[in-house]
């Protein structure tokens, strides 16, 4: 079953934040995820709006996107981010 990461963050030092991107992304793409929402225009229907970027990633399932958390690969990109953004993140199964 898929399972889907899902990344709030505010950009607070938008270089740094640049240089993370590409490493990020192809952590990403090394463990097989796909990006379904990277950034886009938000239109809040209910609640709070989200302070910065929401990015939405699909992986095959929970351990893939566990694995690719804590994998060398994104924990390496994580270093850049650090201070570069505020973020929340976390991971749901699908149905």
């Amino acid at each position: 079953m898929a399972a889907y990461v899902i990344y709030e963050c505010d950009v607070l030092d938008q270089g740094r934040y640049e240089e993370y991107k590409p490493k990020g992304a192809a952590s990403v793409a090394a463990a097989n995820g796909r990006y379904l929402v990277r950034g886009g225009t938000v239109s809040t229907l209910e609640g709070d709006s989200p302070a910065g970027r929401i990015v939405v990633i699909e992986f095959p399932s929970m351990q893939a996107a566990l694995e690719w958390y804590h994998g060398e690969d994104y924990a390496n990109a994580r270093e850049i981010r650090k201070g570069a953004a505020t973020t929340r993140l976390y991971i749901v199964d699908g149905v």
